[in-house]
């Protein structure tokens, strides 16, 4: 499972202060507690402070790789911040995110070629926006690889989100998204699967239970990446026992480790 930490957002309380400020001890033992837990790349955001983005990304990217020796996720909705992240970042990128609409495509795809980097695809196009319905996601996510692989995007290179929603407000929407990764799993078997969960709990009670088990039934489906905290106990337990009984642990071996280290502890 390849985890992405969320922890460095200026979403999050104490980020935004810590970004414009220039902080780089809170901003580099958020990184090293997070790589410490098990992420295998620190995302990087800070796409609330519009007028400073591209400088604080920059920023943000190189504090974060002075820290740890983990690949960063650049993510941001504009190509300029991105850009000048890649610009300074070490080792091989995930960049989050493209999408299916022209112009988002087109702003975005000649820094993945560049850089070389991972990409997230978002399943959101032009014709559609953000569509209700696995055959027409899955339809998108086809085609957006088709594209992504014409333009030389390796295969394993790709990561597509499948949109995670409520199912607070349209109880179909946890199927919804494991239609779309079966469906897309089908026919391209070597891509990988992104996504961020917290979405599909919005406005219930227990959001942590639902998440869980949501991951676990994205797993079977073929999911296998996830943008989370690796910081919840619970929710890397689930992942360790879930990745044994689907036969993704060699010998059981992560599992065992994870016992003897203290994670499985209650």
């Amino acid at each position: 499972m390849i985890i992405v930490g969320e922890k460095i957002n200026t979403s999050l309380k104490g980020v935004t202060e810590a970004v414009r400020n220039r902080d780089a001890a809170f901003i580099q033992q958020r990184a090293r507690e997070q790589a410490e837990k098990g992420a295998h790349y620190i995302d990087v955001n800070c796409g609330t402070l519009v007028s400073e983005e591209v400088e604080a990304l920059a920023w943000l990217v190189e504090t974060v790789q002075e820290a740890v020796d983990l690949p960063c996720c650049i993510d941001s909705p504009d190509p300029l911040a991105i850009a000048s992240g890649l610009k300074v970042h070490r080792g091989k990128p995930l960049i989050n995110s493209i999408t299916a609409e022209e112009g988002r495509y087109q702003g975005i795809i000649p820094l993945v070629k560049e850089y070389k980097a991972g990409i997230i695809a978002l399943l959101i196009d032009d014709a559609h926006g953000m569509p209700h319905d696995a055959a027409t996601r899955i339809q998108i996510g086809c085609g957006l690889v088709k594209r992504l692989m014409e333009d030389g995007v390796a295969v394993e290179d790709i990561y597509i989100d499948p949109l995670i929603q409520p199912i607070g407000t349209s109880t179909d929407m946890g199927v919804v998204a494991i239609e779309t990764i079966q469906g897309i799993k089908k026919e391209y078997p070597g891509i990988h699967f992104m996504c961020g969960l917290s979405n599909v709990s919005f406005g219930l009670p227990k959001r942590g239970l639902l998440n869980r088990t949501f991951l676990a039934l994205c797993m079977m489906a073929g999911l296998d990446g996830a943008i989370l905290d690796p910081g919840n106990r619970e929710m890397m337990k689930m992942i360790v026992a879930t990745e044994a009984l689907l036969d993704r642990d060699e010998y059981c071996m992560g599992y065992i480790q994870a016992f003897r280290s203290g994670l499985l502890d209650d």
